[in-house]
């Protein structure tokens, strides 16, 4: 059974009150809440064996980087890769995809290849290929959405060409809640030759995720999103791809030997993670991990098919709300973007705010897409394991009395 009352009651965030109304936490798609156990975890390392790792021989050192190791394999083996070697600790998603675009992006790609993105990208996957084209000369070709949200198959089918060296692709985007055939796009990138990057930002957290089954080269994920603490985030490559990139930071515990003329750099992972990682941090991942897989991934995503079944059912009987992207549960996550009549989404969540339901208002990261909607900015309510539908309920009688308020 997914008890969803005794998850809240592991996040100590949620039992406050404001004004006396509950919080109502509905932007999980930017950054997720954190159970007590990940909180403990992080504490714990604080107050009894925090240490730098791999240098230090002493106990308390050689207990960090026990358990910053521990942590690793924790991730590694929760998105199912073939080693730990492949997983390597980063800042976020963000870094993860720079780290792919710099390392791997500028020594292979050359003017007459294609980098291929979607239209639904997050900027973290759109600006560092922009950046890598102009420095390369690749060109960089989009991948259109249907009129319905969905990736246009036909026309990704279309534009893989022998040129193609890169796919890079959301497996779930934060704006329209898209699913994307994930397993397909990798497959026919492939059979062109293209190395294939997965944005598992929004997915990793909410999808049971195995990287050998997907076949993709690449997937970067963070932390925060998936109940970890912020500052933390990962890459997983395939191991002939990441042992062939050059470093993307240099400096300490990235080498093996420094000279006054050369380096020689470290194995894998830690060729890739340069200086003092973030040790509490890591070992926080991986106690999230533990979280979501006592709770079952396939749980997890069936508690949010229903959930988002519910909202999209429920918002869409609120007069003025024009939801974004396909009003299949089965084919989207749990982020549902959505427009009010003419009412900014600034002043509609500031409005919400004020019943204590907190959204998320702007164009998320993901200005061309809201661009090519003819729309400046939507308003998004994004779900996870803590959420329930009387939180639903509540949000829509606040848009109904938002409505009133405006008069739409």
């Amino acid at each position: 059974m997914f008890d969803v009352d005794a998850i809240r009651r592991d996040f100590p965030v949620l039992h406050q009150q404001i004004n006396g109304k509950p919080l109502v936490y509905l932007d999980s798609a930017a950054s997720s809440q954190k159970p007590q156990a990940v909180i403990d975890a992080v504490d714990t390392c604080y107050r009894e064996y925090y240490a730098n790792v791999h240098r230090g021989i002493y106990d308390l050192s050689e207990k960090s980087s026990d358990e910053f190791e521990r942590a690793r394999k924790k991730v590694a083996r929760f998105i199912n890769a073939k080693s730990w070697r492949e997983l390597i600790f980063t800042r976020n998603a963000t870094e993860s995809i720079n780290l792919v675009a710099y390392s791997w992006g500028l020594e292979n790609l050359h003017p007459g290849d294609t980098i291929l993105v979607t239209d639904m990208e997050h900027h973290a996957n759109l600006v560092p290929w922009q950046q890598v084209a102009r420095r390369t000369g690749a060109t960089l070709a989009i991948v259109p959405t249907t009129a319905d949200g969905l990736l246009d198959m036909a026309a990704y089918k279309k534009m893989l060409s022998p040129s193609v060296k890169l796919v890079a692709f959301t497996l779930m985007s934060n704006v329209l809640g898209t699913i994307t055939p994930a397993q397909e796009m990798i497959a026919l990138a492939h059979e062109i030759g293209a190395v294939v990057l997965v944005d598992g930002a929004q997915s990793v957290p909410h999808l049971p995720t195995d990287v050998q089954s997907l076949d993709c080269d690449f997937l970067a994920f963070s932390g925060h999103k998936m109940l970890a603490p912020s500052g933390i985030g990962a890459l997983w490559g395939r191991k002939s791809l990441l042992a062939n990139m050059p470093p993307f930071l240099t400096g300490g515990d990235m080498i093996n030997e420094v000279h006054f003329d050369r380096a020689e750099w470290n194995q894998l992972p830690w060729k890739f993670e340069a200086g003092t990682p973030a040790i509490a941090q890591a070992i926080g991942m991986g106690a999230a991990v533990d979280y979501l897989k006592n709770l079952g991934m396939d749980a997890v995503r069936q508690h949010e098919i229903e959930l988002t079944t519910y909202a999209l059912d429920r918002l869409s009987r609120v007069e003025g709300v024009q939801i974004l992207g396909t009003m299949n549960p089965e084919l989207r996550g749990g982020a549902v973007a959505f427009t009010f009549g003419d009412i900014h989404p600034h002043d509609l969540a500031s409005m919400l705010n004020a019943e204590n339901i907190a959204i998320r208002a702007g164009h998320h990261c993901a200005q061309p897409l809201h661009d090519k909607l003819g729309i400046s900015a939507s308003a998004r309510a994004s779900f996870y394991i803590y959420n329930k539908p009387e939180e639903v309920d509540r949000l829509a009688d606040a848009l109904d009395a938002a409505r009133q308020i405006f008069s739409l």
